[in-house]
């Protein structure tokens, strides 16, 4: 191939990567246009501009409760996975390496039963008797810990299997230190940058979960997902400012994921 040819080619991809991203954008640039319209209906441009949509919505204290609502359920889910998958990954990389298969297997599980099916099993399980939370948020932790469980694992492990967590560990224990000292003090800061990233990723993905939310706990419990499918019927200017703030919200975690991830590499 020539090298007009090439550089012909290279031009087209590029033109069909600006398209598809044009593409994607257009839906988004259009809410965010619409939440700071004045009005509009019948013209191609808003009437007008202006922030009241956005400072509506963030006045609203029933907003400002189901975003805090779900900062706590997510926090709390994965404070939950940490200190569970943490331990149970060390104990099997340094002591049970051949579990590790049966392991990957297991842990697909949560994705194997479509949420539905599992809210209705937990729902007949947990909506009455002494162990009744169907409504409160403790039913949701359960739930987004065994959501978040596949991405947590699959990151922490890989992390694991770059530094090489036996050696490591043999080499700070010929020092004099202790399996505890060693796995404290040594093994954990170097996971620090692979676990935030496996923290980020799975709060983006937990922040956006609306299945288990809306039949588990509902308005009792409301959380940020739920308080917008319940808001649907208001104005499409303050929905509008409601997506564009959740979008980026989950914008920066994710950008944020990233970086760690790229100089984690």
């Amino acid at each position: 191939m020539s090298r007009a040819e090439t550089g012909t080619a290279r031009l087209y991809h590029r033109l069909m990567v600006y398209l598809l991203f044009l593409i994607l954008l257009l839906p988004l640039a259009g809410t965010l246009l619409y939440s700071l319209a004045t009005s509009w209906s019948a013209s191609l441009l808003p009437s007008g501009l202006t922030f009241k949509w956005y400072l509506a919505l963030w006045s609203d204290p029933r907003f400002l409760a189901a975003f805090g609502q779900s900062l706590l359920v997510c926090v709390g889910a994965l404070l939950l996975s940490v200190l569970l998958i943490l331990p149970l990954l060390f104990v099997v990389h340094y002591h049970f390496p051949r579990l590790d298969a049966l392991m990957n297997i297991l842990i697909l599980l949560p994705f194997a039963v479509p949420p539905v099916v599992s809210s209705v099993g937990l729902l007949q399980l947990y909506g009455s008797g002494p162990m009744a939370m169907v409504g409160t948020p403790w039913i949701l932790i359960g739930c987004y810990f065994t959501v978040a469980l596949p991405f947590m694992y699959r990151a922490i492990t890989n992390n694991l299997q770059a530094i090489n967590l036996r050696d490591l560990m043999d080499a700070a224990q010929l020092l004099g230190a202790s399996t505890f000292q060693a796995a404290f003090l040594v093994v954990l800061p170097n996971l620090r940058k692979g676990l935030l990233v496996a923290l980020l990723l799975s709060f983006s993905f937990l922040f956006g979960e609306f299945v288990f939310a809306n039949l588990l706990v509902g308005t009792r419990y409301e959380t940020l997902q739920v308080y917008l499918n319940n808001m649907r019927n208001s104005s499409g200017h303050f929905n509008s400012a409601l997506v564009i703030s959740y979008f980026l919200f989950v914008l920066v975690l994710t950008w944020a994921a990233n970086r760690l991830n790229k100089d984690k590499s």
